[in-house]
């Protein structure tokens, strides 16, 4: 089964031979609190050290234009490094569904601990249900809440499997990751579109063929449909510049 992060599994009710009154036909929720990481971010000091790299590297901060600019980086590394928290609430699963539930292309943005640079993709993210079920908006909540923080892309694949497998114990955990990374794109070897994908499978979507393989089927549809997307885009922006090109060869 796929859903985009639009659909709900919120809407689920008991079964009963006679449909109970008023609040009593909803599931019972149960919902916890995932408390913001404090990182214990010190502005004004952050800000003294962007203001003591840019001097170190040649910029003029008596530039009008660049005054400002230590205390937006700080802020912003201070935004990008400070996971927020969320609700995580659960609902039983009356209906016994036992088939995998997956949202595919979760956007997430993250920043390497190696450069510091952002590597920016999407995340594929399912589970077999056991007792209970998860609202669907949370999986994505999960991914950012993982994101926002200094990472290395096969760690934050496996923390987020790892934290739906001991909160929501389903049978079956599957998340794939694929980013680019700038470290790889803007520097060093400039593989510019080059992406990664990385992956980590829990319980039965590791050890059941037919569930993983189904796991497996549903993330490469949506990277061929990526893939296709990019290409696209590749081939339309080669058009116009080629186009480009053939004016002023023509008005020349």
């Amino acid at each position: 089964m796929t859903s985009s992060p639009t659909s709900t599994l919120d809407e689920i009710v008991s079964d009963s031979e006679q449909e109970p009154s008023g609040l009593e036909r909803f599931p019972v929720s149960v919902r916890e609190v995932i408390d913001a990481d404090d990182n214990g971010v010190d502005l004004a000091r952050a800000e003294r050290a962007v203001a003591d790299l840019l001097v170190a590297l040649g910029v003029d901060l008596t530039d009008e234009s660049l005054a400002g600019t230590p205390g937006r980086v700080a802020r912003a590394y201070a935004e990008m490094l400070s996971p927020r928290g969320f609700d995580l609430t659960t609902f039983p699963n009356d209906e016994h569904y036992d088939e995998l539930v997956v949202t595919r292309d979760i956007p997430f943005h993250s920043l390497c601990e190696h450069h510091l640079l952002p590597f920016v993709g999407v995340a594929h993210v399912g589970y077999l249900p056991g007792e209970r079920i998860l609202t669907l908006s949370k999986l994505a909540r999960v991914v950012e809440h993982f994101a926002r923080r200094l990472q290395v892309q096969g760690r934050l694949t496996s923390q987020v499997a790892n934290w739906l497998n001991e909160q929501l114990a389903p049978k079956g955990v599957g998340v794939a990751i694929e980013a680019e990374h700038l470290c790889m794109s803007l520097r060093g070897v400039r593989a510019n579109g080059a992406r990664t994908v990385t992956s980590a499978l829990h319980g039965l979507v590791r050890h059941d063929e037919r569930t993983r393989a189904e796991f497996l089927a549903l993330v490469r549809s949506a990277v061929y449909a990526m893939n296709g997307y990019i290409t696209h885009r590749v081939a339309a922006r080669q058009a116009l510049l080629s186009s480009i090109e053939l004016r002023r060869a023509d008005h020349d």
